[in-house]
């Protein structure tokens, strides 16, 4: 097995890319054209599965808490698999948290997304 590669996120997939800035504009319909028609975004122990059920948490992840997020590194993990880290500080609780989104692609598009610490 080969070890993960950082790669520059201008390197990342454009579905990845395309996710992470409709995400952080909270552009639910761009980030949702992300994903195939049947992705499964797993997310604080919730787990959501095709369009309607990821239109929703789309529209509402984050929404309770004011929080920054500092992108601080990415890595291409194999063929379909990449992880993208950030930096969140906040009024969460904990207040303090690095996230992974760990993406994983089927024909350019997301598949899969799971965000865990």
């Amino acid at each position: 097995m080969t070890a993960p590669t950082p790669v520059p996120t201008d390197d990342l997939p454009a579905a990845v890319r395309a996710y992470l800035a409709a995400h952080a504009a909270r552009d639910t319909e761009a980030a949702l054209r992300t994903f195939t028609p049947t992705a499964v975004v797993v997310d604080d122990g919730t787990t959501y599965r095709g369009t309607d059920e990821i239109r929703h948490f789309l529209s509402h992840a984050g929404t309770e808490f004011t929080f920054t997020a500092e992108l601080v590194g990415a890595v291409h993990v194999d063929g379909t698999h990449w992880l993208v880290t950030y930096h969140l500080e906040g009024d969460f609780p904990g207040g303090v948290v690095d996230l992974g989104y760990r993406f994983t692609l089927h024909d350019d598009l997301v598949a899969e997304l799971v965000i865990a610490p």
